[in-house]
C-alpha cells in the first residue's frame, strides 16, 4: 500500500521518494490538527453538561408549576380571607419566572437561556468579559464577534447589568504580551505604547498616548476605563 502512495505521488507530483515520506509523513499531523477543534469543543460541551442537566432540572420544575391543574388553584382560592388581609398577598395564582441575576454573575452555561446565544456564543460572551476586565457599558459586547443588537437587548431582557471594571492596565507597568491581551490593544499598539514609554519616560494621563500621533481621541477615549497610571 505505501509503494502504490510513494508511485502516484511520484509519478502525478513529481515527488522525489525523500518527499513522499516527507509528504505521508505530515498527512496525520495535518489530520490531527484539523481535529483538535471538535475534540475541544466535545471537551468543553462534556465539562458544561453536568451543569447544564442541573438547569434543566431547574427549568423542568418551574415548567411543572405553571401547569398545576385547575383544581389545585381552585382549592387554594378558599384560603382564609383573614389571613390574605394580614399578609397582604397570596402565592397562588402567581405565574412563576426566573431570578434576573447580575450579568457579571452568569457563567457560559447560565448565558445559554438567552435566545439566540448557544454555547459558542456563551463562551465568547464570557472570554471577552474576562479579557476585558469588566464591561461599563453594555453595547460593549457588540465587539463579540458575531453578536447583534438584537441579542444584547434579549440578554439584558434576562439579566441586570451594573458598570464593574474588576481590572485595569497599568499602561506604565505592563509589557507588550500584557498589553495585547486586552481587546482594545492589537499586538502593534502594544509595541508603540511600550516603545514610546522607553523613550519619553512613564504616561502621566490618557492624553498622553495622543502625542503618539497612530491614536485618536475616540481610541483613547475607549480604553480610558481600563487605564491606570502607576510608577
Amino acid at each position: 500500500m505505501k509503494r502504490i502512495l510513494y508511485y502516484y505521488l511520484r509519478s502525478y507530483f513529481g515527488f522525489s521518494t525523500r518527499e513522499s515520506r516527507g509528504f505521508v509523513l505530515v498527512i496525520p499531523s495535518l489530520i490531527l490538527l484539523y481535529m483538535l477543534p471538535s475534540v475541544y469543543e466535545w471537551g468543553i460541551r462534556y465539562k458544561n453538561q453536568g451543569l447544564l442537566e442541573q438547569y434543566e432540572l431547574i427549568l423542568d420544575s418551574i415548567i411543572q408549576a405553571e401547569k398545576l391543574p385547575k383544581e389545585i388553584k381552585a382549592e387554594h382560592s378558599d384560603m382564609d380571607q383573614d389571613s390574605i388581609k394580614r399578609t397582604g398577598r397570596t402565592n397562588y395564582g402567581r405565574n412563576p419566572g426566573f431570578n434576573r441575576i447580575d450579568f457579571n454573575e452568569a457563567d457560559s452555561v447560565v448565558l445559554q437561556i438567552v435566545p439566540g446565544i448557544g454555547q459558542t456564543m456563551a463562551s465568547r460572551i464570557v472570554k471577552f468579559r474576562e479579557n476585558i476586565g469588566g464591561l461599563h457599558q453594555k453595547e460593549q459586547l457588540l465587539d463579540v464577534y458575531g453578536m447583534t443588537p438584537e441579542i444584547v437587548e434579549k440578554l439584558f431582557d434576562h439579566f441586570l447589568f451594573s458598570p464593574a471594571i474588576t481590572r485595569k492596565l497599568d499602561i506604565n507597568d505592563l509589557d507588550i504580551q500584557e498589553l495585547a491581551k486586552h481587546p482594545y490593544i492589537s499586538y502593534g499598539a502594544a509595541k508603540v505604547i511600550v516603545a514610546y514609554r522607553e523613550q519619553h519616560g512613564p504616561y502621566k494621563r490618557a492624553e498622553d498616548l495622543l502625542q503618539i500621533k497612530i491614536f485618536n481621541q475616540d481610541w483613547v477615549d475607549r480604553l480610558l476605563p481600563y487605564l491606570e497610571f502607576g510608577k
